[in-house]
């Protein structure tokens, strides 16, 4: 099936390197996406962009190159409230992946127990107004009040500059909240600075809260120069990640955010994102925190041992 792309768009890089760090036993990739394959998957109607496919056995041959054990895989835009091609995923990993699911309020309680069989605990509610269509917050309070007694929590994807509208509808969701790329900071800015000392604050306030320190590529105005065992790619990123895993070490994750949509100006080489962790999380300790039992204490908790 021939789909026409998004003129621009950037496909996934086929050849990543093979990471130099080495991951702890057991990590999760805690952030990525299947796109189709559209033969098998339509994409929405609605959808405000067209991908290329990227195929559940293209992310799992990818899990093994780099050397992670386990996925996440987050519903894709393109695929609005269609989560069939993630439930596939789920359900073909042999309990290797999760899932965070889009879901309308008129769902019905068989249609999510059907979800979390498959592998499925948390939905995802996206604010950022390129990719989607405003979704009204009575709405997106109802969908949390209805996954809240099986155990999901709710993830959200902002831009720095809306949180201060958003921050009280976030505080006041009744499960664990998890911000997306720890809520797009301009690295730009001062690390120190009030905007991202805003997200610090929710952060401390609310312990209910975690976040991704995860898609520096999306964020960096430095750019990927090439490791050279010192220096982290995406180094203007580093103080802001690095700030988050220290000081709320138990509730960071972190993703490769594969296959990377929507990106602009390059696709980066996955095996150099893995490369940026050790920057970030710059003990074995913590390392292990992000990469193992963080995302398994929130989505294997039958399999987690403290």
């Amino acid at each position: 099936m021939n789909i026409d792309k998004t003129p621009g768009w950037l496909d996934w890089y086929a050849r990543p390197s093979r990471p130099r760090f080495a991951l702890p036993a057991g990590s999760v990739d805690a952030h990525c996406h299947v796109f189709g394959p559209a033969a098998q998957f339509p994409f929405a109607p609605q959808r405000k962009y067209t991908p290329c496919d990227a195929s559940k056995a293209q992310l799992f041959a990818l899990r093994d190159h780099l050397g992670f054990s386990r996925n996440v895989i987050v519903q894709a835009t393109c695929h609005g409230a269609d989560n069939r091609a993630l439930v596939d995923a789920c359900r073909a990993s042999g309990a290797r992946a999760r899932g965070v699911a889009t879901v309308r309020r008129d769902i019905g309680d068989a249609e999510l127990q059907s979800l979390h069989d498959a592998g499925v605990r948390g939905v995802r509610f996206n604010f950022v107004r390129r990719l989607v269509d405003f979704t009204p917050r009575d709405e997106l309070v109802e969908i949390a009040a209805r996954i809240a007694p099986l155990g999901w929590h709710v993830v959200v994807y902002f831009e720095a500059q809306d949180l201060p509208e958003l921050w009280d509808f976030f505080t006041a969701l009744p499960t664990t909240v998890v911000v997306d790329h720890m809520g797009r900071p301009d690295v730009g800015l001062p690390v120190d600075g009030p905007q991202f000392e805003r997200f610090m604050t929710l952060m401390r306030e609310h312990s209910n809260i975690w976040t991704k320190v995860s898609c520096p590529e999306r964020l960096s105005h430095s750019g990927p120069p090439a490791l050279n065992g010192e220096q982290a790619a995406y180094r203007d990123v580093v103080p802001f990640a690095r700030r988050l895993v220290e000081a709320y070490p138990d509730r960071v994750l972190w993703g490769t955010d594969w296959p990377h949509p929507n990106l602009k100006d390059h696709m980066p080489d996955d095996g150099l994102l893995v490369d940026f962790i050790p920057h970030i999380a710059v003990t074995a300790e913590l390392q292990r925190k992000l990469l193992v039992d963080n995302p398994m204490r929130l989505y294997w908790p039958e399999e987690h041992r403290n």
